[in-house]
């Protein structure tokens, strides 16, 4: 979820040998405005034009981010942090008695006690297979005998086995990753010689003429790599190489992945019992962990102190920010999500961003749960659409709204596909975005996105349905603030029917391996773009109602066939 597969990139720039590093975009772009900037952005300013025009007061309000981790000490954040009231920091003791000891600003449900943490682990696929191996690899399996639980198990064990027969042509995409990635170092080495400097940019590197023969081809050949793989023009070069880096190791153990079975770094570290949804009370209160930088980057759109001079503006400006976090390099475990919700929910969180997702959700049923006890709390919870360029209606894509057991789906979810500009990518849709007429609910702005990021104070473009998340997340946080009166429901009604539906004249490519030219408005439910003045000035008109079922459910899925 966290970036766009690399392989599906080359096959973009196979398929659109014309592509080139896209013009300058302004920063702060996803928050302009359709018709006055010329941005299919979320018209903020005047959302929040409108709010001083009426003299509207807001009401602080706790948005949950389950995540990787956040930069507790980045200047544009710090001040936005939520802060556990009922603890006292570092005296070791568990204050408030909810049996996660000095959470300050949230928790881990990745560490371990003695305060080590998980970094990377295993896909959820690779999991699943290797912990039902013994109970169906060649064996006769007569389903009719099963309860619904080990019905289950056994439905996704075969998608899992039949994902990891790995294809010819696969193994040579990788080898043609890795040959790219060697050629990418070899040019580095040279350029950062040249450049007397070790970090530098595709900015930079335009913009500098080499001296020598060799460091002239080093600049060509490196910016030709980087144009390949679609790689942003402020990506650094360290950036670039870890990412190519984790992607090769992270497929190799994937080939490798069937025949041994991946390294428990839960049972080393966090040591509870994973299947035992009741031992709830471990992790460490480490909410930075080893890699924070998505969920910094996450935290930032929704929240990074507005007009303070410094950084970027967030999109909501009376928010607490409270990290859980439950992401690690790989697939997040089922468990970690759904405490993480009920922990959100509990320490009074009105909204949940969760900028993640996966194709496999072996115990759905708890996170199916925590959804439900959500809603009964009356707490939105917004989720990334993911960065396949898949189908949802088609394609499994995990937490959804749709219940295990019924497959009825719940109100106080919203699925966010990545729209970009016309002006950057030619498109409306991105490239890499999922969608579904069915299972899309809306799109927000997802590519070159500016936010903050951690180590230093930085700040830097990413993409993905991870940036268009947290977009209607700081939405949704806006209009609770505003008008406190209104539920989850309603603001998500609010949302969705106050979209932006571009001129159907514009030319949009339906995203995937293969863009094809189609309409933006068949891509997700609504068919449109969120825009936040046209939300704000629906919620001023929108009387509160009484919560009369929290847990209301509305259409089927669709993938069902029951």
């Amino acid at each position: 979820m966290k970036r766009l597969s690399i392989v599906f990139a080359l096959i973009c720039f196979l398929l659109l040998s014309h592509i080139a590093f896209s013009q300058e975009t302004p920063k702060g772009w996803h928050l302009l405005d359709p018709v006055e900037d010329h941005y299919y952005g979320i018209s903020l300013e005047k959302a929040y034009h409108f709010l001083k025009e009426h003299n509207k007061q807001s009401k602080t309000i706790i948005v949950a981010v389950l995540d990787s981790g956040v930069d507790t000490t980045h200047e544009d954040l710090k001040e936005i942090l939520w802060r556990n009231p009922k603890e006292i920091p570092g005296n070791g003791i568990d204050d408030d008695g909810n049996g996660y000891i000095d959470d300050i600003n949230g928790w881990n449900f990745l560490g371990g006690k003695d305060g080590q943490n998980i970094k990377k682990c295993s896909d959820e696929r690779t999991r699943i297979y290797h912990r039902y191996k013994s109970d169906f690899l060649g064996k006769e399996i007569d389903t009719t005998k099963l309860s619904d639980e080990a019905k289950y198990h056994y439905t996704v064990w075969k998608k899992a086995a039949a994902e990891l027969n790995f294809s010819t042509e696969e193994q040579t995409e990788l080898m043609y990753v890795e040959m790219t990635a060697k050629a990418i170092k070899r040019h580095d080495k040279i350029l950062r010689k040249e450049l007397e400097q070790e970090e530098y940019t595709v900015e930079t590197l335009e913009k500098f003429e080499p001296n020598s023969k060799v460091g002239k081809e080093a600049k060509l050949g490196y910016l030709t790599c980087l144009k390949i793989l679609g790689i942003e023009r402020d990506e650094t070069n360290v950036s670039t190489i870890e990412q190519l880096d984790e992607y090769i190791d992270g497929k190799k153990i994937a080939f490798e992945s069937k025949e041994q079975a991946p390294e428990d770094y839960r049972a080393e570290i966090v040591k509870d019992n994973y299947m035992d949804i009741t031992d709830n009370h471990y992790g460490n209160n480490d909410v930075m962990g080893p890699n924070p930088m998505h969920g910094t980057h996450v935290t930032g759109i929704i929240a990074a102190k507005r007009d303070n001079g410094i950084g970027m503006n967030g999109v909501a400006d009376n928010v607490r920010i409270m990290m859980v976090r439950v992401v690690p390099d790989g697939d997040e475990y089922d468990k970690d999500v759904a405490l993480g919700i009920r922990y959100a929910v509990d320490n009074g969180a009105k909204v949940i961003n969760m900028s993640f997702g996966k194709s496999f959700s072996p115990e759905k049923a708890w996170v199916d749960s925590a959804i439900r006890y959500a809603a009964s709390k009356d707490v939105l919870i917004i989720h990334a659409a993911g960065n396949d360029g898949a189908d949802n209606d088609v394609k499994e894509n995990y937490p959804s709204p749709y219940t295990q057991k019924t497959n009825i789906s719940v109100e106080n979810f919203l699925t966010i596909g990545a729209n970009s500009d016309p002006t950057i990518s030619g498109s409306i849709a991105a490239d890499f975005s999922n969608y579904g007429q069915n299972n899309v609910d809306v799109f927000a702005p997802g590519v070159k996105i500016y936010s903050t990021l951690p180590n230093k104070n930085k700040y830097g473009n990413l993409k993905g349905t991870s940036m268009s998340a947290p977009i209607v997340t700081g939405l949704a946080a806006l209009i609770r603030s505003y008008y406190p009166e209104l539920t989850a429901v309603q603001v998500k009604h609010i949302i969705e029917n106050t979209v932006v539906k571009p001129d159907p004249s514009i030319e949009n490519m339906k995203p995937g391996p293969q863009p094809t030219a189609t309409k933006f408005a068949t891509l997700s439910k609504t068919g449109g773009i969120v825009n936040a003045y046209y939300a704000i000035s629906a919620a001023d008109l929108t009387k509160p109602i009484q919560i009369k079922d929290s847990v209301k459910t509305n259409s089927k899925n669709p993938k069902s066939k029951s």
